[in-house]
């Protein structure tokens, strides 16, 4: 077998460049975004600015503040090039003098970069899916095929919507900044959406050879963090905080010391972090103190504070949960949750009422393509004693996940029958 040569090197700066990118990425783009009002403009600079890395690194070495370096070369190649451009001079001047004046104490309604970009992505003049899938994009730093995965849609889908989204801004000369807080209540849900998805993809990455990305869930989580902070009486807001608190709590159990995914059962309880699940508990007392009832974030909140409580998988309040999830159908339905409820079922009265939730969405072709579905399937056909055709069901579920630590967990299962 023959091939091109790799130079180590090389490979390693190519590593090195990739997790500044995945850590410092989105505030670069959110920087930048700011600075010259144009989401699709911030990303090709910070690109630049990515290939100035890998040319000049080798030789100058890393940075020590590496996403600091990569945001001040993108602004010199956005000041060089409107330098260039005569015709935009009165608007160079405008950008140059608010670079050089801009008071670091100037008031910001959203004093967050990142924050600030996520509003201004969920711009009115999008769609909802075009809102979440440029977001995701600019400010998740996700591939499209990672959000494609997400999304459950086709990754040309996912291209479509972030191209589509990008013209539509330009169309409309909507210019990238943020919006004042009067218009904060008509994106407020396409924001939770986004954060929400940041946060899954950390907790259970959908492809790749890690099983956590601790560090997207840590941005999702500070994220949510401000938004408290910035909206004290909205009650998703507190509901999606409770939310990822409690579910980010079990985070060190939920991975062995080989990276290798620990699954809710055989979770060491006592590794959950409980200073964290008290603060998703009081989060989602707050989401309840609002007097407006739980939405579908403070519902799925609720959920995890079943599990956060128990002790054990057995003890766990299992009618409560398929209550939560009856309920959570009713306001937002959707084939995931119906899944959710079908194992919610599966604990509390037994596999062969879960299995007929479960058929029926099969019989309905949901969740195509998606390992959910028959990786649950497996699962009860196993606990029914079909061997075979649980056996079967998870290694089409392997077959179908992206993840490699997910996909051995299901090989694994399938083996053992």
């Amino acid at each position: 077998m023959t091939g091109a040569a790799v130079n180590p090197e090389t490979t390693d700066l190519r590593r090195t460049v990739d997790a500044v990118w995945r850590i410092e990425g989105p505030r670069v783009v959110a920087v930048l975004a700011r600075m010259t009002g144009d989401v699709g403009l911030a990303e090709d600079l910070a690109q630049e600015a990515v290939v100035e890395a890998l040319e000049s690194w080798p030789e100058q070495g890393v940075p020590r503040n590496a996403g600091a370096w990569l945001t001040a070369v993108a602004k010199r190649r956005a000041i060089d090039a409107w330098r260039r451009r005569e015709r935009l001079d009165e608007r160079y001047r405008a950008i140059a003098r608010d670079l050089d004046e801009a008071a670091e104490d100037e008031w910001q309604p959203i004093d967050d970069d990142v924050l600030r970009l996520v509003f201004a992505a969920c711009h009115p003049a999008l769609s909802r899916e075009s809102q979440v899938a440029l977001t995701l994009r600019a400010v998740g730093g996700l591939t499209t095929r990672e959000i494609a995965r997400m999304l459950l849609v086709p990754v040309a889908t996912v291209q479509a919507r972030v191209t589509r989204a990008k013209k539509t801004l330009a169309a409309a000369r909507v210019r990238f900044e943020t919006p004042d807080p009067n218009e904060w209540g008509e994106r407020l849900g396409a924001v939770l959406g986004v954060v929400y998805l940041v946060f899954t993809e950390g907790y259970a990455a959908t492809s790749g050879d890690r099983w956590i990305r601790t560090e997207l869930a840590n941005e999702a989580l500070r994220l949510g963090r401000v938004l408290a902070g910035l909206l004290p009486r909205e009650a998703e807001v507190h509901g999606l905080l409770a939310l990822m608190e409690l579910q980010a709590s079990r985070f060190a159990a939920r991975i062995a010391s080989d990276g290798s995914p620990v699954l809710l059962a055989d979770q060491d309880r006592t590794r959950w972090d409980h200073a964290q699940i008290a603060r998703g508990r009081a989060a989602l007392k707050r989401a309840g103190a609002t007097g407006r009832g739980l939405g579908p974030y403070g519902l799925q909140a609720a959920i995890a504070e079943c599990h956060a409580v128990a002790p054990s998988v057995e003890e766990t309040d299992w009618q409560r949960i398929v209550l939560l999830y009856e309920a959570l159908g009713r306001i937002a339905p959707s084939p995931v949750v119906e899944l959710n409820r079908a194992v919610a079922v599966s604990m509390a009265t037994g596999p062969g009422d879960a299995l007929r939730i479960v058929d029926r969405l099969t019989e309905k072709g949901a969740l195509r393509g998606s390992h959910l579905l028959p990786s649950v399937r497996g699962e009860l056909l196993a606990r029914l004693g079909r061997t075979e055709e649980a056996r079967s069901e998870l290694l089409v579920a392997a077959e179908l996940a992206a993840n490699e630590r997910e996909r051995a967990v299901l090989r694994a299962k399938a083996e053992a029958l």
